[in-house]
């Protein structure tokens, strides 16, 4: 199909290339260089045409699914077991050709492209060798569940990111309709292979997915999204057709029969779940969970020196909440039950209806307006696409997380989007807010990911990588830059929820580890997090859930932080007044998302640059 014809003859690449300086080689390069070089320019456009332009999904995502390639936009990405193991063959020649290529003949910067790829695939395709599930993309060991799965992610992928400007958008919209209940039976026949040896999810995670999907199923089919996000389109663009009538017809007649299939089969296996937590209880569940700590973390820390680094760094950032907590007249009982106490105070709560939540929408976005005026002071690229703060929709915000970031498409046909969970507005007091802009939009989220996006100097695959262990370390780093920007002078509240956004990241190290590693319940997660930080217990109970089903990932974030802040430090010592911030943030997020040991040989070669040039 046109998706999968040569990468390097392909209008996408032809695009992107023309972007991108062309390789200059000095006429004293080595033959073995120029070749290393050209393979490994080889290799990443053979992972972008594999990764991405195969993927109908991500093409629509970063709106290269036009032209010649609009046949993407009629087509969902395969999850059947073929399909899955046709990516992990894709996974396995890239590591492959990798190996052959001589990484000592590249350039510094070529050995940053390599060891990143290296490190990812490495460890991806280890284990698809070791295990017989939970490989299919991060370590995800369910394959739906309360918050993965195609029910989740293919509704709201068409209602947000399939645009709708023409007829033949339109038509494509219905295809993927039909496509979306075909891929849900993909899903349907991989659970059944998972239940049969053993991989099941706990029983709280399938009472939590069987009541979301009872609640879509309970949806008249001309009232789901599916339906009324076409009807709305097409009226509001004068694309004329009985749209509604048709989506309704899909919808009854395939989507729902199909997700009342899956339903069914979770439901079916609930006498079987127990509430065992962590992974351990699975298949080689102790080194799936090493796995899941290696990918998450991107170095070869324990599940044993996480939990200490957790407590460690729980105590320190208690001692400084203590204070500041003391100094706003709060002294009564612990840290914890003073930020719950907080947290219920009437001053900072929204009132829950529709038109509270548009407050709440239009303080955050006020803030990011805030934020992103002091951004010239920190740095010397700004992103040239916007950002938007909008609601997680009703539909889905009952098991939803807190809030997720969906980066703008490359073609500057939609923006980026940090989308907050309103479920209830008492679950985000105003004190929070700001620290959640600061690091789903500026500076955290959005200005990194965008910039990658829009960079002209690293091949477009670099551009779109993501190691959670960057992005969201990155994004907690700019929640304590928004700290030193400034954004909480004079507000000792939003100074708290700062460092209340701190002790939650360094609780989940605690829990994460104790729930796949030292076997805690479910209960003594949620416990550990009620106690230590003071939140409601209902939010809580939905982390802790996540980091169920999400083994490991929830470490990413204060492991992140932490090393980014050392890196700073470290290459601040070194320098001296040669440091300068604007130019260390610009170097460090100029090559897109890498491991934590690639990061950290960027930065050294960058002091030793200005150390060379004094």
């Amino acid at each position: 199909m046109s998706d999968r014809r040569s990468f390097l003859k392909s209008a996408v690449y032809t695009a992107a290339a023309a972007q991108l300086p062309s390789i200059a080689f000095s006429q004293s390069a080595s033959t073995a260089a120029k070749d290393a070089e050209a393979e490994l320019n080889a290799v990443m456009d053979y992972i972008y045409e594999e990764s991405v332009l195969s993927d109908p999904e991500t093409r629509t995502s970063l709106g290269l699914d036009k032209g010649e390639h609009a046949a993407a936009k009629r087509k969902l990405h395969d999850r059947s077991a073929a399909g899955i193991e046709k990516d992990r063959n894709a996974g396995r020649t890239a590591l492959a050709r990798l190996k052959q290529i001589d990484r000592q003949a590249l350039s510094p910067k070529a050995r940053a492209d390599y060891d990143t790829f290296d490190y990812y695939f490495s460890t991806v395709v280890g284990a698809y060798d070791e295990f017989d599930y939970g490989t299919f993309s991060w370590p995800e060991p369910y394959s739906v569940h309360q918050l993965g799965g195609t029910y989740r992610s293919i509704p709201d992928f068409l209602h947000n990111q399939h645009s709708i400007e023409t007829r033949e958008d339109a038509d494509a919209y219905l295809s993927r309709v039909a496509a979306f209940a075909k891929e849900l039976d993909n899903e349907t026949a991989r659970l059944r292979a998972e239940y049969a040896m053993g991989v099941i999810p706990p029983d709280f995670a399938v009472d939590r997915t069987v009541a979301m999907m009872d609640g879509m199923l309970a949806q008249k089919p001309a009232e789901t999204v599916l339906v009324t996000s076409i009807a709305t389109r097409t009226r509001e663009k004068g694309i004329a057709g009985d749209w509604s009538a048709r989506a309704t017809r899909l919808v009854e007649q395939e989507v729902h029969p199909a997700l009342k299939r899956q339903r069914d089969q979770i439901a079916g296996i609930r006498s079987k779940a127990s509430s065992d937590a962590g992974v351990w209880k699975l298949p080689k569940g102790d080194d799936y969970y090493k796995y899941a700590l290696r990918y998450a973390t991107t170095t070869s820390l324990g599940a044993e020196e996480i939990h200490r680094l957790g407590l460690e760094q729980m105590a320190e950032l208690s001692a400084r909440a203590d204070r500041l907590l003391k100094s706003q007249g709060l002294t009564k009982g612990t840290v914890g039950e003073r930020f719950r106490a907080l947290a219920t105070d009437a001053r900072f709560i929204y009132p829950n209806t529709d038109a509270g939540k548009q407050e709440l929408l239009a303080y955050l976005n006020a803030g990011m307006v805030k934020i992103q005026a002091r951004l010239p002071e920190y740095f010397g690229k700004i992103p040239k696409a916007k950002v938007e703060i909008r609601r997680v929709p009703p539909d889905i915000e009952a098991g939803a997380t807190g809030g997720y970031y969906q980066p703008p498409a490359l073609d500057g046909s939609r923006p980026g989007a940090y989308y907050i969970n309103l479920r209830d507005t008492a679950e985000t007091p105003r004190w929070t807010l700001m620290t959640l802009t600061a690091h789903e939009a500026s500076p955290g989220h959005h200005h990194q990911l965008a910039l990658a996006q829009e960079s002209t100097s690293v091949h477009p695959v670099r551009r779109l990588g993501s190691f959670s262990v960057y992005s969201e370390g990155w994004g907690l780093y700019a929640e304590q830059l928004a700290d030193e920007m400034g954004v909480y002078e004079d507000d000792p509240f939003g100074q708290l929820g700062y460092l209340h956004s701190f002790m939650f990241r360094a609780a989940r190290l605690v829990v994460d580890s104790g729930l796949h590693h030292k076997r805690w319940t479910r209960e003594q997660g949620v416990d550990y997090m009620v106690d230590s930080i003071g939140e409601h217990r209902s939010v809580v109970t939905t982390e802790v859930e996540r980091y169920c089903v999400w083994p490991g990932q929830a470490t990413s974030y204060k492991i992140g932080q932490t090393r980014w802040l050392q890196l700073r430090e470290e290459a601040k010592k070194k320098l001296g007044k040669r440091f300068d911030l604007r130019e260390f943030h610009d170097m460090a997020l100029a090559s897109g998302t890498v491991p934590l040991a690639v990061l950290e040989r960027l930065v050294n070669d960058w002091v030793a640059s200005k150390l060379g040039k004094a």
